[in-house]
């Protein structure tokens, strides 16, 4: 059940999962993961309030049930940007799948592709475009961009995605610097399993987060999305926007469609949560391009709200890397398959025979005040980590190359 590389435990489970939620998965995963590993996944910035409240600020918004809609079997099936999905519920860029799973983002990609959904790799994943690709055949697949300050590095990047057929580029431009991610400094958090990319191009291996970010581009505009949609030829989607002025300079520059995303609360601690700036963003965008939110996305109800007040899909992150490691692609699977069940149910419970419905079914919205806690990763409030045979090291390593010894 577990593997090793480099002394690096990693998961090589292949079986669907049972749950009630996806937030159950968060608490068994660190049975099977790392403790520096899962605080990678697992936090947020500074606080963590961004993190927190991305899930918290969904209550924000009410759905109002219908009745004798005269409905029943509702179908989850949408189409986006040409492609045919089985749900509207993506999966959302991720560096770094290895430390979840032997197979990375290949099991990722087969996940997604037996729930019908769309995929989405990133720069700095273990695995390569090519072999994705060929793991999964032409099934939806976008790719991530990290602009380098390096354009041979970015052409050489956009030239393999475009040859190994993906669909689209997602620019990444609220992550110009790592967010002050002090889990991460409390765990010496290091990227354990090589990320492809950078071994082609000779970076190497096994550094920071930081160092990471140091590589990429610390200034982006408009003429970027330009260039980038020039050299891959591919749809471009700029992600990280989180007001109107953004969407706005977004669609001005060509970008082919928006993402409402604040990188899940690891960049601007006390950022706005994204559905709270999504109705803003759509009315900005106004149909003119598809818009994909993310960020704190755990429920059916999530996705249903965010389809409701302007999205087109909806990405959920965090979940799925508990899934892989729980399960592999059987169990990315099963994440996919409990959120778009969940949001299935609210559909018969709405009257909404199909996600076009849905985009316009009525939603209502309260104030509220959110909460002051402090941050789940800090020493006066965490739980021990769990010691178990799956999720320690070989040999005498520690935290700095990605797990705990105790």
């Amino acid at each position: 059940m577990t593997v090793f590389y480099k002394g690096f435990p990693q998961s090589d489970r292949n079986q669907a999962i049972k749950m009630v939620n996806v937030d159950e998965l968060e608490e068994r995963v660190k049975k099977v993961m790392p403790e520096a590993a899962y605080y990678y996944i697992a936090s947020g910035s500074e606080n963590e309030w961004t993190w927190r409240n991305n899930t918290a600020a969904f209550n924000h918004f009410q759905i109002i049930p219908r009745s004798l809609t005269d409905m029943d079997n509702p179908s989850t099936d949408t189409k986006f940007m040409g492609m045919d999905l089985k749900t509207p519920v993506m999966i959302c860029p991720i560096a770094c799948h290895g430390i979840a799973h032997k197979d990375a983002e290949v099991a990722t990609a087969e996940g997604a592709k037996a729930a019908g959904a769309l995929f989405s790799s990133s720069t700095y994943a273990n695995r390569s475009v090519e072999d994705i690709a060929g793991a999964t055949g032409d099934s939806p697949k976008f790719f991530q961009l990290y602009l380098s300050k390096d354009w041979d590095f970015n052409k050489m990047v956009l030239d393999a995605v475009k040859a190994a057929g993906y669909k689209g580029i997602m620019l990444t431009v609220d992550a110009l610097v790592s967010g002050y991610r002090e889990a991460n400094l409390r765990t010496n958090f290091t990227y354990p399993v090589p990320l492809d990319f950078f071994t082609r191009y000779g970076k190497g291996e096994g550094m920071s987060v930081a160092q990471m970010y140091a590589n990429s581009a610390q200034k982006i505009g408009p003429k970027d999305v330009e260039k980038i949609k020039e050299l891959s030829d591919l749809p471009v989607f700029v992600k990280g926007i989180m007001n109107a002025e953004d969407a706005y300079l977004a669609m001005g520059a060509g970008a082919d469609g928006i993402v409402v995303s604040n990188h899940g609360g690891r960049e601007i601690d006390t950022a706005p949560a994204t559905i709270d700036m999504l109705p803003e963003i759509a009315a900005a965008v106004n149909g003119r391009v598809p818009i994909i939110l993310d960020s704190g996305v755990r429920r059916g109800s999530h996705v249903f709200k965010a389809l409701a007040l302007g999205a087109d899909l909806v990405g959920i992150g965090r979940p799925f890397l508990y899934g892989l490691a729980l399960g592999g692609a059987k169990g990315v699977e099963s994440v996919i398959n409990q959120i778009n069940n969940e949001f299935k149910i609210l559909m018969q419970l709405t009257g909404c025979k199909t996600v076009e419905d849905v985009k316009h079914a009525d939603i209502r919205q309260i104030n509220y005040t959110a909460d002051n806690l402090p941050s789940n990763t800090d020493p006066a409030v965490r739980k021990p980590y769990p010691v178990t045979k799956d999720n320690q090291l070989e040999g005498t390593q520690d935290a700095v190359s990605g797990a705990s010894k105790h």
